[in-house]
């Protein structure tokens, strides 16, 4: 069966703002689209409106296929087909993006530290499939992927900003660095490579001096240049900076995400029931990057 780009869809703006960034990486992965609106069940209406009007409204509205014309109109060259089922959003919404490239879903806007408000449905669809989750505010376009400029002319000819990606050089993985990479690559975009290390502690760090802490530097920037070796000669036309700081893993890779066209982070596949299965560097990406933040699930 065919991927798709899938598009979690209520009417709602980030819903709104998550179909248009939907159509627009169809576009640059040359997929069709796929509008799903999840209907929650409702008890049956004991007094039906006497109203014709009302009652054509409640039963022909269809604010999916709404959205499907208006991205056909936008982006004529994607497919766009819509989807309607009816139960539990959350359930559905995992099982959807079982059988999608990647599942794009809209945040509540923006929070107090100028992030997501990352929903309880959108936590459970990221611990809960292993396919990649985008997530996308209600005020972003896909045009605020791109660098500002004074220029007039069409968004599609001002370079994109950089993609960003934090990276455990104790664990690289495949699916990560390929989708970061190839996330990169569509976009003409130069990839930043981040990585955070923490240091000895400070009476340790003390005895040693200067020295050891310049050499510490070297290995972990000499281990994330390994890492990211492979993939460099596999994607051999892509601009990679790499970043290798001591700090906070998270809080390094928010912090090099603030101008990003798209972060993106990894969530280690869990087996165990309990948990949120989403690890803490991904939670703090996910509440306090503004730029879209793809979560991509590995072993």
């Amino acid at each position: 069966m065919p991927r798709t780009v899938t598009v979690g869809f209520d009417g709602s703006p980030e819903s709104r703002a998550a179909a248009d960034w939907a159509a627009h990486e169809a576009r640059l992965r040359a997929l069709p689209l796929k509008i799903l609106h999840v209907r929650e069940p409702v008890p049956r209406d004991p007094a039906p409106s006497s109203d014709p009007e009302t009652r054509h409204d409640r039963t022909h509205r269809d604010p999916a296929e709404d959205a499907a014309k208006r991205l056909r109109t936008c982006h004529p060259g994607v497919e766009v087909t819509t989807d309607r089922v009816t139960g539990d959003p959350a359930g559905a919404l995992a099982e959807a993006a079982d059988g999608a490239e990647l599942l794009v879903l809209g945040s509540r806007g923006l929070g107090g530290l100028d992030g997501f408000l990352v929903g309880s449905v959108s936590l459970y669809v990221i611990a809960h499939t292993a396919r990649p989750v985008v997530l996308i505010r209600a005020e972003e376009q896909p045009t605020g992927e791109h660098r500002r400029t004074s220029a007039r002319g069409s968004s599609a000819a001002v370079p994109f900003r950089p993609v960003v990606v934090g990276l455990d050089t104790g664990e690289t993985d495949a699916a990560l660095l390929d989708f970061a990479f190839d996330a990169a690559a569509r976009r003409g975009a130069a990839l930043r490579v981040v990585h955070g290390w923490t240091e000895p502690p400070g009476t340790f760090l003390r005895f040693h001096g200067l020295e050891l802490r310049a050499s510490l530097e070297r290995r972990q920037a000499t281990a994330l240049a390994d890492a990211l070796r492979p993939w460099q000669r596999k994607f051999p036309g892509i601009d990679v900076i790499a970043a290798s700081r001591c700090g906070s893993a998270a809080q390094v890779l928010v912090n090099a995400a603030r101008d990003a066209s798209l972060a993106v982070v990894g969530r280690r596949i869990r087996t165990s029931p309990r948990g949120a299965h989403i690890g803490h560097v991904t939670h703090a990406v996910l509440h306090h990057v503004a730029a879209p933040v793809a979560v991509v699930a590995h072993d």
